[in-house]
């Protein structure tokens, strides 16, 4: 009997190829959610830093100038907006991430599918390799009654 070939083989090579390719970006996605987050966190904790600052300021009774408090006031309003940037940077990264992830769900269901249809197609392969070989021992076995018969009556 010939050796089993599934005819869709390229098919799921390419599929299991191109799920390999949607992990690294999955992956990429999440380091660059993960680096978006960090440097949102470190704004934030520049900010804090600021603020303790100027509190700090204006706690010692430090005598502040106008000049001193309109780049204060500059530096928040700066900063404020950094922080929006990149809080509307981490929903845009976190809607690439999901449509990745939505993409890796298609394709693994689509390669499980197709593995699934491989597996069955081998099964039946198999079942028709039994039944040939059964097929071909049945026949050597008649053969072999036949010759018995023909010397026993001989």
């Amino acid at each position: 009997m010939k050796k089993f070939k599934f005819q869709l083989e390229t098919l799921l090579k390419v599929t299991r190829m191109k799920k390999d390719d949607i992990e690294v970006q999955f992956a990429a996605m999440n380091r660059k959610l993960l680096d978006q987050q960090q440097h949102l966190r470190m704004l934030l904790d520049e900010m804090q830093q600021g603020q303790r600052d100027y509190e700090g300021l204006v706690r010692d009774g430090t005598r502040v100038n106008v000049e001193r408090l309109v780049n204060y006031n500059r530096f928040f309003a700066w900063k404020r907006e950094q922080i929006e940037m990149q809080n509307e940077m981490i929903l845009q990264t976190k809607n690439e991430r999901q449509k990745k992830l939505k993409e890796l769900m298609e394709v693994m269901s689509y390669l499980k599918s197709i593995e699934q249809l491989k597996e069955k197609r081998f099964q039946e392969y198999k079942e028709q390799a039994l039944f040939e070989e059964q097929k071909m021992l049945d026949e050597i076995g008649l053969q072999l009654a036949m010759r018995a018969r023909r010397e026993a009556a001989s």
